[in-house]
């Protein structure tokens, strides 16, 4: 957990429950309040002019949900949707403000998180200006497993399907099949029953 519940819960945050599809906040919606999953995962995501949909990033238990637009006056440029069912616990933004002003080390880490997040966020954008699909996709799959402390090979199963993938990278989906059963081949990542662990 970025932020302890006890620690969220004694500055009066509040615990929800969110069923699969369901929207935590739209585009174009002002921040007010900072969330952390508890259990579950939400997809930020953004519709192109053309209606297709671009998926800027799958978020797991442990982490927030787009806290540095706390920091700025600006409106989300994303959808949180809920991609399954899951506890978020929510916490206004005054309040939040008051809990790191409190709470130094809890600023700091609030701090690194954002940096190690804007590193690998850079990383992905240089990795999907690369022509090569594999390059793309081990960016993403690289970023995902950043969040996790076993970087041991095949270590992490990936929480992306292969049309996630493709909504991550700006690939077709027949590309991302192709590219994963090619980085297969030469033992880059496994595949047990349809799941791909890096």
């Amino acid at each position: 957990m970025l932020i302890s519940e006890e620690l969220l819960l004694s500055y009066g945050a509040k615990i929800e429950k969110h069923k699969s599809g369901e929207i935590i906040f739209h585009e174009n919606d002002k921040p007010r309040y900072y969330y952390q999953i508890i259990s579950g995962r939400v997809k930020l995501n953004h519709y192109n002019e053309e209606g297709k949909e671009l998926i800027l990033a799958i978020l797991h238990s442990g982490l927030s949900v787009c806290e540095l637009l706390l920091f700025i006056d600006e409106k989300y440029p994303v959808n949180a949707i809920v991609l399954e069912e899951c506890k978020v616990i929510r916490l206004a933004k005054p309040k939040f403000i008051k809990l790191l002003d409190d709470n130094t080390n809890v600023s700091r880490d609030i701090n690194k998180f954002l940096s190690e997040r804007l590193y690998y966020k850079y990383i992905m954008l240089e990795n999907n200006s690369s022509l090569h699909a594999s390059v793309r996709l081990k960016g993403v799959m690289d970023y995902h497993k950043s969040f996790f402390p076993d970087q041991r090979q095949f270590s992490f199963e990936i929480p992306l399907t292969r049309q996630q993938l493709a909504s991550l990278t700006g690939l077709r989906v027949e590309t991302v099949i192709r590219t994963i059963k090619s980085l297969e081949k030469k033992n880059e990542v496994k595949i047990v029953q349809g799941k791909i662990f890096y």
